[in-house]
C-alpha cells in the first residue's frame, strides 16, 4: 500500500515537471513570435498564461492572490535588481535629475489624476478610486527594459536611459501609495490618520531604502574580492543571498526594500570585482525565468470571460491613461528638463504597464475588499491593453518623432 501511495507520488511529481517543463520550453520559444510579428514578448506569456489557466486549453484551477502576490513580489525582486545590474552608472548619471522625478512626481500626477477618472466612471467610493489609480500608477521595469532592449533603440538625448531609471525606480511610489491608500480604506480609527506622519514615513521609507542601497552597493563588490572563494559559480549565489539579505534587512527596519537592490543593483555594476560577468550573465538568466513565472501566475489567476464584463470602463480608463494621466505627469514632471516637445512626448508613450500593477492588484482581494475582484480585473484588462497597443508601437512613434540616433 505504502509503495503504491509512493508511485502515485512520483507520477504526480513526474507530471508537473513534465508541465513545467513544456510550458518554459514553448515560453522561451514563443520569443521567435515576438521578433517576428513585432508582438511584446511579455503580453505573449500573459496570453499563454490565460490559455493553461481553468478557462483554457489546459483548464489548470488557480485562483490564490496570496501565491500570486508571493510570486509576483519575489519575481519583482530578481527583475529590479537585475534592471539595476544591467544599468550603467555613467549613462544614467546625467539624467538622474529627470528620471527621479518622474519616478516620483509622475507617478503620484498619474495616480491622482487616473483615481479621479475612476471615480466618475465606476461605482467607487473616492478611496477605492484613488487606489485603483496608485495601483496603475507606475511603468513597469520588466516591460521597458525587455522591449527597449529587444528592439534594440537607441535613442537620442539619453531618452533611454531616462526611460529604464524611471521604470527601475518607480515601483516604490507606487507600492507605497497602494499601502497607504488600502490602509486608510481598511482603517476603523481615522483620527489615527495625519498627514505629516505620513509625508515623515513617506521621507523615512525612502531615505533608508537610498542610504541601505548605497552601502550595499559599495560593500558586494568588496566581499567578492575578499571572498576569494575557489568555485567561480558560487559567486553569483553569493549574489542571490546579498539581494535577498539586503531587502529583507531593509524592509525589516522600516526602509524600502526595492529601491534599495535598485540602486544596489546600479552601484555593483560600477564597480570591478572578480567574476562580475558571471554575476551578470547569470541575473540576466533569471530575470528572465522570473519574468516568464510571473506573467504566467498573472494569466493563470485571470477568468477571460470576467474581462468582458470590465472591457468597456477599463478601455476607457487605459485610453485616459495612454492620452491624458501620463502626459500630463511627463510635461510636467518634465517642464524644466532638457527634453523638447517631441522627446517628451515619447516618453509619454513609453508608460508601458506590467506585472507591478497585476500584483498590486491582489492586494485588495488579501483585505477582503468589496470591489476586489473588479479591480483586479480592470487592472490586468489595461496592462494587457497598454503592453498591446504601446509597446507594439514603439519603434514606429521613435522612427516618426524622428528622436532614433541615426
Amino acid at each position: 500500500m505504502r509503495q503504491l501511495k509512493s508511485q502515485r507520488l512520483s507520477m504526480t511529481l513526474e507530471s508537473y515537471l513534465v508541465g513545467i517543463g513544456t510550458i518554459l520550453f514553448i515560453s522561451i520559444f514563443s520569443s521567435k513570435l515576438s521578433s517576428k510579428f513585432g508582438i511584446p514578448l511579455l503580453l505573449i506569456f500573459l496570453i499563454l498564461g490565460m490559455l493553461m489557466g481553468s478557462e483554457g486549453i489546459l483548464g489548470i484551477e488557480f485562483d490564490n492572490p496570496q501565491i500570486a502576490q508571493m510570486v509576483g513580489t519575489i519575481a519583482l525582486l530578481f527583475i529590479l535588481y537585475d534592471g539595476g545590474l544591467s544599468t550603467n552608472y555613467e549613462d544614467v548619471k546625467p539624467i538622474l535629475r529627470e528620471g527621479s522625478i518622474l519616478a516620483t512626481l509622475g507617478v503620484l500626477l498619474t495616480a491622482f489624476m487616473m483615481g479621479i477618472f475612476a471615480y466618475f466612471l465606476l461605482d467607487f467610493t473616492f478611496l477605492e478610486s484613488l487606489l485603483l489609480g496608485a495601483i496603475i500608477s507606475s511603468t513597469d521595469a520588466a516591460a521597458v527594459f525587455s522591449i527597449l532592449r529587444a528592439k534594440k533603440l537607441a535613442l537620442k538625448n539619453n531618452i533611454d536611459h531616462v526611460l529604464e531609471l524611471e521604470s527601475g525606480s518607480n515601483d516604490p511610489m507606487a507600492i507605497f501609495l497602494t499601502l497607504t491608500i488600502l490602509n486608510l480604506i481598511t482603517t476603523d480609527d481615522w483620527s489615527e490618520f495625519s498627514l505629516f506622519g505620513l509625508i515623515g514615513h513617506f521621507i523615512l521609507q525612502f531615505s533608508l531604502g537610498g542610504i541601505l542601497g548605497i552601502i550595499a552597493g559599495f560593500l558586494f563588490p568588496k566581499i567578492c574580492a575578499l571572498a576569494r572563494i575557489k568555485y567561480a559559480n558560487l559567486y553569483a549565489l553569493l549574489s542571490v543571498s546579498w539581494l535577498l539579505l539586503i531587502y529583507g534587512i531593509t524592509t525589516h527596519i522600516g526602509g524600502n526594500g526595492f529601491l534599495c537592490i535598485y540602486i544596489a543593483g546600479i552601484l555593483i555594476n560600477k564597480s570591478h570585482f572578480p567574476f562580475k560577468r558571471n554575476i551578470l550573465d547569470f541575473h540576466d538568466s533569471l530575470a528572465w525565468v522570473m519574468q516568464i513565472t510571473v506573467f504566467l501566475t498573472l494569466g493563470l489567476l485571470v477568468f477571460p470571460s470576467e474581462l468582458i464584463q470590465t472591457a468597456l470602463p477599463a478601455l476607457i480608463l487605459t485610453c485616459l491613461l495612454i492620452f491624458v494621466a501620463r502626459p500630463i505627469g511627463v510635461f510636467l514632471s518634465l517642464y524644466k528638463s532638457k527634453f523638447d516637445f517631441r522627446e517628451k512626448s515619447f516618453i509619454s508613450w513609453v508608460g508601458l504597464r506590467g506585472a507591478v500593477p497585476i500584483v498590486l492588484a491582489t492586494y485588495p482581494y488579501l483585505e477582503g475588499l468589496e470591489n476586489s475582484h473588479q479591480i483586479f480585473n480592470i487592472v490586468f484588462f489595461m496592462v494587457f491593453i497598454s503592453v498591446f497597443i504601446q509597446g507594439s508601437t514603439l519603434p514606429y512613434f521613435a522612427n516618426k518623432l524622428k528622436i532614433i540616433n541615426d
